[in-house]
């Protein structure tokens, strides 16, 4: 798999979002993917809308480990089998922007019904990372969920966190460092 460059090339010229690393974070709407968002780039955002659509998609870089990454927080998606236009918008940017990790985010209270889109994005050979959100709740539920081996059973990194207070965010952004460095070596 080719390397992207993080920093200016041989020939000295500057980077471009084109070298970054791509996050593309999916999920069902109202699980906290554009909190978790914020926490990743924690400055840097642009929110636009989708071409030829009124859909807001919100784009930003984060720095994970040594490099810095270009985070794209789609609309709320249910399926890769778009019928609302916001997952059509969802879909095509999986496809066109061929990102390097897709962070599926789920809402850790309605872990079975979400897993139908994280199974969609492994059989699709998608990069895949799942962050179980909103952990607390589903605790304060008596949810006991085994992240070990449910990562053991989709063969992914799995992750829980609480987005709202930044709880499990430094764990995340260590695994996607490891899981990037596994698929493509370490910047240089």
């Amino acid at each position: 798999m080719q390397r992207r460059l993080r920093l200016r090339s041989r020939q000295g010229k500057p980077k471009t979002d084109e070298d970054l690393n791509k996050i593309v974070i999916v999920g069902s709407p109202n699980v906290g993917k554009s909190v978790v968002f914020n926490n990743l780039t924690k400055r840097y955002v642009n929110v636009s809308n989708y071409p030829g659509t009124t859909v807001e998609v919100s784009r930003g870089k984060a720095k994970i480990g040594a490099r810095e990454i270009e985070v794209i927080d789609t609309p709320g998606m249910y399926s890769l089998l778009p019928i609302s236009e916001e997952e059509r918008v969802s879909r095509s940017i999986l496809i066109k922007e061929k990102p390097d990790v897709v962070l599926h985010v789920i809402d850790a209270k309605n872990l079975e019904r979400m897993l139908t889109l994280t199974l969609q994005l492994i059989e699709a050979g998608l990069p895949v990372v799942v962050d179980l959100n909103i952990m607390d709740e589903a605790q304060a539920r008596g949810l006991n969920i085994d992240i070990e081996k449910l990562e053991q059973e989709l063969g992914v990194p799995v992750v829980s966190t609480v987005s709202t207070t930044g709880k499990g965010m430094a764990i995340l952004r260590g695994r996607i460092e490891e899981y990037l460095q596994a698929r493509q070596g370490s910047p240089t």
